[in-house]
């Protein structure tokens, strides 16, 4: 098939589109860079010079190598989910999108990790593993769409983040490219807490300023044995807060706890996971515990008395496990949701 010539005079343009393998894994027309002027941060929004689709690591080399011998700004970029404003081309930069660098490259049970490319999707890990009893800790709200990629780069956390930490604590090695377009690998042998420096730590949450990340190893974890969810709805913001404050005290730490006010739930019912949450509470808490299932059934009584003790106006167990995952559901589409009733949001995340 002959290859389509570039409309563009550009030498910058015409050298990365051959890196890159042609027209085909380079958008650089206006028309084109809109839909890469932000990520999930909306307020500051400015086109890239260009946006390349690098299909492995070799390739993410030669680009920044490239841009680094003549200069050229440039940033990595996931799924553009982040609310942080880490992948807006604030300087006219390329754009190194890894969307198309997503396979899942292995899986250890045995040893309890599983190696994936920066384009591979959150939640894809997880579905990958469940039939086998495992999976992936990390969940941010967007965890359908987001990649490990980006959430290496955010340090993503999520709703679990409170008993099982954020994206830090659950790598174990990665190959990135450095700013002059060296490869390096750490953490190869996937061996958690190694002696040294954490370098890891230090990649980890560094926005692609240190290096592009384009190997991940990660920690997966089996899943429980047993596992609850309560929902409780209050009248005031101050007994639910109270009410979070009252079971930590109790010595329990769940393994999620989030709790949305009267805006949050008037986005989510209004967005396409409604549940039927009241209009007219201010606050409610969404709380799951986990672990064996000895002792799960007393913490979950404990969890209510304690949401009773603080005006609680209903609080729940789901009953089910469809409708335990239509809670979350609804609780995920937070961000999302706000644009059911608003033409824009700022997030302080």
């Amino acid at each position: 098939m002959r290859r389509k010539r570039l409309q563009t005079n550009d030498p910058h343009i015409q050298a990365l589109a051959r890196i890159v393998g042609g027209e085909n894994s380079i958008l650089y027309k206006k028309e084109d860079l809109i839909a890469y002027d932000c990520d999930g941060f909306t307020v500051h929004r400015h086109l890239p010079k260009a946006v390349v689709f690098p299909k492995n690591t070799e390739e993410v080399a030669a680009v920044v190598k490239y841009c680094h011998e003549h200069d050229l700004p440039f940033l990595a970029r996931g799924a553009g989910t982040g609310l942080s404003g880490g992948a807006i081309p604030l300087n006219g930069e390329v754009i190194i999108s890894l969307v198309r660098m997503k396979r899942l490259i292995s899986v250890d049970l045995e040893n309890r990790r599983a190696v994936v490319e920066p384009g591979f999707v959150n939640l894809k890990l997880t579905n990958s593993i469940s039939d086998r009893g495992y999976y992936y800790a990390p969940d941010p709200s967007s965890q359908y769409c987001c990649t490990i990629g980006g959430n290496v780069a955010e340090n993503a956390g999520g709703a679990h983040c409170l008993k099982y930490g954020v994206t830090t604590n659950h790598i174990l090695g990665l190959e990135f490219v450095l700013p002059n377009g060296e490869i390096i690998e750490i953490g190869k042998n996937g061996i958690p807490d190694p002696p040294g420096y954490d370098l890891i730590g230090l990649l980890t949450g560094s926005e692609g300023t240190l290096g592009i990340v384009t190997k991940i190893t990660v920690r997966i974890l089996k899943n429980p044995e047993a596992k609850q969810t309560v929902l409780a709805y209050f009248d005031r913001v101050e007994d639910a807060s109270q009410a979070v404050s009252d079971i930590i005290s109790a010595g329990m730490v769940p393994a999620a706890l989030e709790m949305m006010d009267q805006t949050a739930i008037e986005g989510v019912e209004a967005a396409a996971f409604p549940v039927g949450h009241p209009k007219d509470i201010e606050a409610l808490l969404l709380i799951e515990v986990d672990g064996i299932s000895a002792g799960i059934s007393e913490q979950i009584e404990e969890i209510l008395r304690i949401c009773r003790n603080r005006n609680v106006r209903e609080v729940k167990v789901a009953q089910t496990e469809e409708e335990r995952a239509r809670w979350w559901a609804n609780r995920k589409t937070g961000f999302g949701a706000m644009g059911a009733i608003s033409p824009d949001y700022l997030v302080q995340d």
